[in-house]
């Protein structure tokens, strides 16, 4: 007795899909059917690893290296770990609501197994399925991909568990039907054509970093008259752009508060810290966060204030690498500074009276700008080239700089 073979049902794993294009489809993904369907970066680039995959795996491998990044010895390849922390803290709850990860961008080299008819009729959505040991590359996302592999091969270390995993979805991007040209090309536009965030203006923007959240502090603590009006300072913080303009009403870049307020918590150090994140842990040895908060947001309040009409008249105080010495001078009066001369508020506030704050070479020259031929000044050197020298011209009047940025 025979038995009939069964109808022509393709098997593999079932994605219900989107489409935004005849060849690519947008949908989420269950964490462990994402990891079955791209094999970890990390292990097709270990060769011992390798030479006992199966034959699918090696295939992948080497689809893989036609259009990715090699992660070993790469920054790419360092940032796996802590992006693994990153996820394990957002699936923990430890953010809130305050985090995300990219869309994955995913390429099958082949096509579908099967695509079904629309689900809803004149929805779009529709179920696609693909057949197992299709190779699915990331073209885009792969330090994600990467990092969940680390957090799936160890949740323990991670601070999770496999329930917790089992249950995440992810967004993801899917084409197919592509050479390897195309897919080359997607990772080119996707990884180059973009305009990278400036570090500084990313850092500026990180509600968790310790330096953002007490620039926002010192602004919200600060009201000053403004043309005619009693205004509070977070409305002349201009957040939204590295440098300012001629045209925008605001008086400083929320990127150069956040390096007035580092340099003071620090000292020089924080010259250092200006695009680095920082964390409670790595507050000076001895002094805690709420300690730091009840000094250094009056302490700058107070300055603002005394700086205000200088900043509202663009001139030399409104330069991040101005803002940087005035922090590290401002360092010596927080109580916490281990090197230097400590500093009174009120020596503070002195010191900085008797500065020439206009933009004119005769004062600024060398210190924290450089003048071309026609003595027109250029501040574009930045906090850690300039700051240093600011904070010396202001706490040492005496020195030929200090002299210098008070006209004498």
């Amino acid at each position: 007795m025979s038995i009939t073979m069964p109808t022509a049902a393709v098997e593999g794993i079932q994605l219900t899909v989107t489409p935004f294009r005849a060849d690519a489809v947008v949908g989420t993904i269950g964490l462990p059917a994402l990891l079955q369907l791209v094999p970890s970066p990390k292990v097709e680039e270990d060769r011992r690893a390798m030479k006992f995959s199966p034959g699918a795996i090696r295939r992948h491998a080497e689809i893989r290296s036609l259009v990715q990044r090699t992660l070993k010895a790469s920054q790419k390849g360092r940032n796996v770990a802590s992006y693994a922390r990153y996820i394990a803290s957002g699936i923990n709850g430890d953010f809130g609501s305050g985090w995300s990860t990219p869309p994955i961008t995913l390429w099958l080299a082949d096509d579908p197994g099967a695509v079904s008819d629309e689900l809803v009729p004149g929805s779009g959505i529709r179920r696609i399925t693909l057949l197992a040991g299709s190779p699915v590359v990331a073209i885009d996302g792969e330090t994600q991909v990467t990092a969940l592999h680390e957090l799936y091969d160890d949740p323990d270390r991670y601070g999770t568990t496999y329930q917790q995993l089992n249950t995440v979805r992810l967004p993801f991007e899917l084409y197919w039907g592509l050479g390897v040209e195309d897919a080359r090309q997607i990772f080119y536009d996707r990884n180059v054509e973009g305009v990278s965030v400036d570090k500084n203006l990313a850092m500026s923007m990180d509600q968790r970093d310790f330096g953002t959240q007490l620039a926002h502090r010192v602004a919200e603590a600060v009201k000053v008259e403004h043309d005619g009006e009693m205004v509070p300072f977070t409305r002349l913080v201009q957040s939204r752009k590295r440098q300012l303009t001629k045209t925008d009403p605001e008086l400083v870049t929320l990127s150069a508060l956040r390096v007035l307020v580092v340099t003071t918590i620090y000292g020089r150090p924080g010259l250092a810290l200006s695009s680095a994140t920082v964390r409670h842990s790595d507050l000076p040895a001895g002094v805690t966060a709420e300690q730091v908060r009840r000094r250094v947001v009056p302490l700058l309040s107070g300055l603002l204030t005394q700086l205000h009409p200088q900043l509202a008249a663009r001139s030399a105080a409104s330069a991040p690498a101005v803002l940087a010495g005035i922090g590290i001078a401002a360092h010596q009066a927080t109580g916490w500074a281990t090197t230097g001369l400590p500093l009174a508020d009120t020596d503070l506030s002195d010191l900085l009276a008797g500065v020439r704050w206009e933009r004119e070479a005769r004062y600024w020259d060398g210190v924290a700008a450089s003048a071309n031929a026609a003595g027109v000044l250029n501040f574009g050197g930045g906090a850690k080239d300039s700051g240093g020298r600011v904070a010396d011209a202001i706490l040492y009047p005496d020195s030929e700089s200090g002299r210098k940025i008070r006209g004498r």
